[in-house]
C-alpha cells in the first residue's frame, strides 16, 4: 500500500510550487538554511519551506520584492499591486501585519519607529537577491519576537563564485515612465570574496487615490528609489570565515491625502542603513556562528496642503528608529543521528518622533522623546536525523527576557517521516510571541503594562515527489491570545484580541514534458477574530480578516521554446474580502478579481538577455485597498548584460 501512496496522492493533490528549479524535480534534495540555522536537505526537516530560487528571480526582472512574494502560498502582500511606494503589509497565514519576521541573510530586520515594527519591503531591490526562503508556521523558538506566522529570509550572499571579476547590469523601461537600472560587480580574489551593487527604480506612477467622482484632476504620484550595498567575505582558514556588509536605501514617494482624496504636494521620504559583520568557525562535529547588525531608519512626511481643503495648511512628521542585533550560536554533532543547536541573541530598539501642524489657529508641535527597550534570549534545539534518512525530529525551546514586561517562553516539536524518496509526512506543534512595540508601550496611546501576544500553531501535512511532479498539502491551525488591540473609547492599546485561523495550503509543480513546467499554489483561510468592533467599539467576533482573502490562487505555465527563448503565462485569483469602512462605519466588501500576466526572455550567446514582462494584461480594474487604485495594465522590458 505504501508503494501506491505517491501515485494516489499525486492524483488527488495535483502538483508543488517554486521550491525547486524550473528544469528538474528535486524538491526533497534542495539545501535550505532557514529551517534550523544550518545548511540541510529539505527532506531532513518537517518545517514548511518554500524556496524562490535564483532561476525564478531572474525571470521576474520587471517586478518588485513584494510582488514576487505576493505569488506564494500562504502569503499576501497588501500594497504590492498598488502604486509604487505604497506601504507593503505582509500577511502570512491570515496573521496581521507585523506577525511575519523579515530576515536578511538570516538576521532580523525591522523598523522600531513603526507602530507594528514592520520592515518596509520598498527598501529592497529584487536585483540584489540571490534567493528567498519562506518558512511558514511559528518560528519564535529560533528567531524570537514577531515570527508568529513565519519568517521570510531574503538571501543576498552569492554562492559558488570562482572568477576574480564578474559584472552584471540591467536596464529596463515601461509605461507610466517607469525606469529600472542595476549594476553590480562581484568576484573572488584569493581568500576574499566581494560584491558591490547599485539599483535605481523610478516611475511617474498613477494617482494613488481613486477618483470616485470621475471628474478627473487627480495627479500622478511618482516614486524614486535607490539601493546601494556591498559585502566582503574572507576565508581566513579552511574552517574560519569572516564577513561584513552594508546597505543604504533612499526612497521618495508622492502620496495622497487618504482614500478617494487627492493631494498634489504630499511626499514621504524614507532612508535606511543596515551594516554589520560576522564569523563562522567549522571544525569536525561543530560549527560556531556570530553576527552583529546595526540599522537605522529615518522617515519624513511633509504635506504642504495649500491646494487641498482641510484644517491644517502645513504638516510635517519625522520618525527615527534604531536597532542593534547580536547573536552567537553553535551547532554540535552529538553522534548517532543527534545534533544540538545552542544560541543566544540580544535586540536593542529605540525611536523618537516629532510632528508639526500649522493651521489658521497657529502652529501645534508634539514630540515623542527618544525611548528604548531591549530583549535577550537563550534558545536550544535538539535534532534527530535517522541514519536511513527516514525519521527526523526537532525539539526546542526559547526563554526571552524583555526589559519591560519580563520573561516569556516558547517551544517547538516538529517530527517528519520519509517513507521513501517519493512520499513523506510531517507535523508540528509550536508556540510564538510578538513583543509590544515602543509605540504601543510608550506613546500617548501606549500602555507600559502591555504583555506580549502569544500564539500556538498546529501543522500536519504530506508531500509527494513522483516522476515529473511534486506536491505538498498542509493543514494548519493557529490560535493567538492576548493580542494587542486599540481601544477607541479610551484611546489606548490593550491586550484583549483573540484570533483562530484554520487553513489549507497546496503547492504543486508538474512537468508534462521537458519544455513545459506548470506551477501553482492555493491558500484557504477560515478565520475567527474577537476584537473591538469597528462600529460600536464593543467586543465582537468577526469571521473574516481585513484585506486578507479566504481563497487565493496563483499559477504559472512556463515553456522553454529552445535554448534561447523562454515564455510564460501566469494568473492570480483573489476572492472577495473586506476593508475598513471608516470611523464607526461597517466594513466594506471588496470584489474578487482575476489577473493575467505574461513574460518572455531571449538569451543571446554568452552575455546578453532581453526580456519583457506584462501584468494585468486585460487592464482589469480592481481594489486591494478601499479608495486606492491598483495597478492597471503594466508592461516593462529591458536588457540584461552578464559577464
Amino acid at each position: 500500500m505504501i508503494k501506491r501512496l505517491p501515485t494516489l496522492l499525486a492524483l488527488c493533490l495535483g502538483v508543488h510550487s517554486y521550491a525547486q528549479d524550473s528544469t528538474k524535480s528535486k524538491q526533497l534534495d534542495e539545501v535550505i538554511v532557514t529551517a534550523n540555522k544550518l545548511a540541510q536537505k529539505q527532506s531532513a526537516t518537517g518545517k514548511v519551506i518554500t524556496v524562490i530560487p535564483k532561476e525564478v528571480i531572474e525571470k521576474s526582472s520587471g517586478r518588485t520584492v513584494g510582488q514576487i512574494l505576493n505569488e506564494q502560498a500562504g502569503v499576501s502582500i497588501n500594497g504590492s499591486l498598488n502604486n509604487m511606494g505604497t506601504n507593503q503589509s505582509v500577511f502570512m497565514r491570515g496573521a496581521a501585519s507585523g506577525r511575519t519576521l523579515i530576515l536578511m541573510d538570516g538576521i532580523p530586520v525591522y523598523d522600531p519607529s513603526l507602530s507594528g515594527n514592520e520592515f518596509d519591503l520598498n527598501l529592497l531591490s529584487l536585483n540584489d537577491i540571490e534567493r528567498i526562503e519562506i518558512c511558514r508556521g511559528a518560528q519564535s523558538t529560533l528567531y524570537g519576537s514577531d515570527a508568529v506566522a513565519g519568517v521570510i529570509n531574503i538571501i543576498t550572499v552569492k554562492q559558488n563564485v570562482t572568477k576574480p571579476l564578474n559584472a552584471k547590469a540591467t536596464i529596463s523601461g515601461g509605461n507610466y515612465g517607469t525606469f529600472r537600472g542595476n549594476a553590480q560587480v562581484y568576484g573572488k580574489a584569493g581568500k576574499l570574496t566581494y560584491s558591490a551593487r547599485y539599483a535605481r527604480l523610478s516611475t511617474d506612477g498613477f494617482s494613488t487615490a481613486y477618483d470616485s467622482s470621475k471628474k478627473g484632476g487627480f495627479d500622478n504620484d511618482g516614486f524614486k528609489g535607490d539601493v546601494a550595498n556591498a559585502s566582503m567575505q574572507f576565508q581566513a582558514t579552511p574552517g574560519l570565515t569572516f564577513r561584513s556588509f552594508i546597505q543604504y536605501s533612499n526612497n521618495k514617494t508622492d502620496i495622497d491625502n487618504g482614500a478617494y482624496r487627492d493631494d498634489k504636494d504630499y511626499t514621504a521620504k524614507t532612508k535606511n542603513l543596515i551594516a554589520g559583520g560576522g564569523f563562522n568557525f567549522r571544525k569536525t562535529g561543530i560549527s560556531l556562528t556570530g553576527n552583529y547588525q546595526y540599522s537605522n531608519n529615518t522617515r519624513n512626511q511633509v504635506d504642504d496642503s495649500t491646494d487641498a481643503p482641510g484644517f491644517a495648511k502645513y504638516s510635517a512628521f519625522d520618525f527615527f528608529g534604531k536597532a542593534q542585533f547580536i547573536e552567537a550560536y553553535a551547532n554540535i554533532n552529538l553522534g548517532e543521528g543527534f545534533s544540538w543547536l545552542q544560541g543566544a541573541d540580544y535586540r536593542y530598539s529605540s525611536m523618537n518622533s516629532q510632528t508639526l501642524s500649522i493651521s489658521s489657529f497657529g502652529p501645534f508641535a508634539e514630540a515623542f522623546r527618544d525611548t528604548a527597550h531591549s530583549q535577550a534570549s537563550l534558545y536550544s534545539s535538539l535534532f534527530y536525523n535517522a541514519a536511513n534518512e527516514k525519521l527526523n525530529i526537532e525539539l526546542g525551546g526559547r526563554m526571552n527576557v524583555h526589559s519591560r514586561y519580563g520573561s516569556n517562553y516558547t517551544f517547538t516539536f516538529n517530527p517528519s517521516y520519509n517513507f521513501n524518496r517519493y512520499f513523506r509526512l510531517f507535523g508540528s506543534i509550536a508556540t510564538a510571541f510578538k513583543a509590544p512595540t515602543l509605540y504601543q508601550l510608550y506613546s500617548g496611546y501606549g500602555d507600559p503594562s502591555l504583555q506580549p501576544e502569544r500564539s500556538t500553531t498546529y501543522e500536519a501535512g504530506a508531500q509527494v515527489t513522483y516522476i515529473r511532479s511534486t506536491a505538498r498539502l498542509v493543514y494548519f491551525k493557529r490560535r493567538i491570545k492576548d493580542g494587542i488591540d486599540f481601544d477607541y473609547i479610551n484611546y489606548k492599546y490593550f491586550n484583549s484580541a483573540k484570533q483562530t485561523v484554520n487553513g489549507i495550503e497546496l503547492e504543486g509543480s508538474v512537468k508534462p514534458f521537458n519544455e513545459l513546467t506548470v506551477t501553482f499554489n492555493y491558500t484557504y483561510l477560515d478565520p475567527k477574530e474577537q476584537i473591538q468592533s469597528r462600529e460600536t467599539f464593543k467586543d465582537t467576533a468577526y469571521h473574516y480578516l481585513l484585506r486578507r482573502p479566504k481563497h487565493n490562487v496563483n499559477f504559472t505555465a512556463g515553456y522553454q521554446v529552445n535554448n534561447a527563448l523562454y515564455v510564460s503565462a501566469s494568473g492570480k485569483y483573489v476572492s472577495n474580502r473586506y476593508d475598513v469602512g471608516g470611523y464607526q462605519m461597517a466594513d466594506v466588501a471588496l470584489a474578487d478579481y482575476f489577473l493575467l500576466g505574461a513574460y518572455a526572455e531571449y538569451k543571446f550567446p554568452k552575455y546578453v538577455k532581453m526580456f519583457v514582462d506584462a501584468r494585468n494584461i486585460t487592464d482589469k480594474q480592481f481594489f486591494d485597498i478601499q479608495g486606492y487604485n491598483s495597478i492597471p495594465f503594466m508592461i516593462n522590458g529591458g536588457i540584461i548584460l552578464n559577464w
